[in-house]
């Protein structure tokens, strides 16, 4: 931390502050991803068990922010909300910006959106991807989504690595498609908690649990994977020790990147 307390700007980082929380420095920008800065306590049918490595506070100006969706207090609990809404742009699902108002922005999967990058190379594009929260067969909405909207992005720009943010996605199919129509990713955050709630789609798993994480780390062909929304609730089902053992068995392990929450990771090898 600098004297004032604000965490230091990276060149090209990623730090998972707990659950799906993740601040990622890339082309002289500063983004969040599904801020979660509420004090661990329940949240209706969902418990917190742990609040953030790092609080809202010390992150400073914060120019983007990602919300895969607004629905779930896991993904945007109350803190978070109130901290995306004081952002000068949310990007998130069609849906999800309806309900939570300017500052936020409707991308439907497939769509992207530029930002001028304060390193002055240029922009940075993020592209909405599809996700899937829960089982492929689970039972889908009038539009199609199983569980509720949720969306992914990539983030990419000339002279930076790819990387895939998959939100909360349970299928191997969505990201075999993501994949292959993006088929540079060089690093990817993965929610990997196997989070399961019994009264949805018989328990089964609403995000990846560990095996279909390292398959997903096989599909994206990535040199960088960083797991993320594994802990912090009580609903998740499988943990940072399920995740490092599902990598070696796969034979992936050298891809992981594990730091202690609020440290910084590289996005580039």
């Amino acid at each position: 931390m600098t004297t004032a307390g604000l965490l230091p700007r990276q060149e090209c980082a990623v730090m998972v502050l707990g659950g799906p929380t993740a601040v990622i420095d890339i082309g002289g920008l500063r983004i969040v991803t599904d801020p979660t800065f509420d004090a661990a306590g329940p949240h209706g049918y969902l418990t917190k068990t742990a609040g953030p490595a790092v609080g809202a506070d010390e992150l400073g100006p914060v120019d983007l922010v990602l919300v895969s969706h607004d629905l779930h207090p896991d993904n945007l609990d109350e803190h978070g909300r109130a901290f995306a809404l004081a952002a000068p742009l949310v990007l998130t699902g069609p849906r999800s910006a309806s309900r939570l108002g300017s500052p936020a922005v409707g991308l439907s999967p497939w769509t992207s959106h530029a930002l001028p990058r304060a390193d002055g190379n240029g922009d940075l594009t993020v592209l909405a991807v599809p996700a899937v929260h829960g089982p492929e067969d689970g039972e889908r909405d009038a539009d199609g989504n199983v569980n509720c909207e949720v969306t992914g992005f990539v983030l990419s720009g000339q002279g930076l690595p790819t990387v895939y943010v998959s939100g909360d996605n349970a299928s191997i199919r969505t990201v075999a498609e993501i994949s292959h129509r993006v088929p540079d990713i060089r690093a990817a955050v993965l929610n990997a908690g196997a989070a399961r709630v019994p009264a949805k789609f018989e328990g089964r798993p609403l995000s990846l649990d560990s095996c279909r994480a390292a398959a997903a780390a096989a599909v994206l062909d990535a040199d960088i994977l960083i797991p993320a929304h594994y802990d912090g609730w009580t609903h998740f089902a499988e943990g940072l020790t399920d995740i490092e053992l599902a990598f070696s068995e796969a034979g992936l392990s050298s891809l992981l990147r594990i730091s202690p929450h609020g440290d910084w990771v590289a996005l580039r090898p």
